[in-house]
């Protein structure tokens, strides 16, 4: 079964039909938001709002754990991830669609993990490449056949939050290689990794002004409105 993880700005799917609501207990808590199920264009999906339906859960306080946990209980295997980037790479044009292929995790004190405690067993999970290859090549071939263009090479770098950088920070990030820089996609991606499940990330820039300021002015709310509606657009089209 798909799943896609709506971010900032991707709380609904119009195009959905949904066919149940259901809100799972997990060993970790709730989940951000009910898990919604329908379909959606060919597919048999499970949604789940990353941040709650009404925006009301920050980056560094989202229970990542229970969210995954909670998809993987009821037989997603493969995960797209959608999310508003900022550019830390001065080539990448604010409305542009990014699906990264490596990343850089600058996140603390969050739950990242499904093995510990005393009774848990020492595991040493491969994340070499943290997203799935097939799933990523999956999504960029349907983008391109809707000519869609969607920059396949870049790194994400994920900040703890709920702070922006300061200047020094983010030329430290460029230095470090990062292009886009968000504050959901750790530890997200690893845990979909731990449980085996395929993992992408799909991404949708809008400038450092806009994020810092909640994407509150006019310009800002349209640029993202429309990023995020071509990735609407193609997923449904799936």
């Amino acid at each position: 079964m798909f799943a896609i993880i709506g971010g900032s700005g991707f709380a609904k799917l119009p195009e959905l039909n949904i066919t149940d609501r259901r809100i799972v207990r997990t060993p970790y808590g709730l989940t951000s938001s009910p898990l919604l199920f329908g379909r959606l264009g060919s597919l048999d999906i499970v949604f789940l709002a990353r941040h709650g339906f009404g925006h009301t859960i920050a980056p560094h306080e989202i229970n990542y754990r229970a969210n995954i946990w909670a998809l993987d209980s009821v037989g997603v295997t493969d995960i797209t991830a959608v999310s508003a980037v900022t550019a830390a790479n001065g080539s990448f044009e604010n409305g542009a669609l990014v699906m990264p292929h490596d990343l850089i995790d600058y996140t603390s004190s969050r739950s990242s993990t499904y093995f510990e405690g005393p009774e848990s067993p020492v595991v040493h999970t491969d994340f070499t490449e943290p997203y799935s290859a097939v799933l990523r090549a999956t999504l960029l071939e349907h983008a391109g056949s809707h000519n869609v263009p969607v920059y396949s090479q870049a790194v994400y770098g994920c900040l703890q939050g709920p702070r922006w950088p300061t200047r020094a920070e983010i030329r430290r990030y460029r230095n470090d290689g990062a292009d886009v820089l968000g504050m959901t996609g750790m530890p997200e991606a690893f845990l979909a990794r731990e449980l085996g499940l395929n993992y992408a990330h799909f991404c949708a820039i809008v400038g450092t002004n806009c994020l810092s300021t909640g994407v509150q002015n006019n310009e800002c709310t349209l640029e993202l409105k429309q990023s995020l509606e071509k990735i609407r657009l193609l997923l449904a089209g799936l």
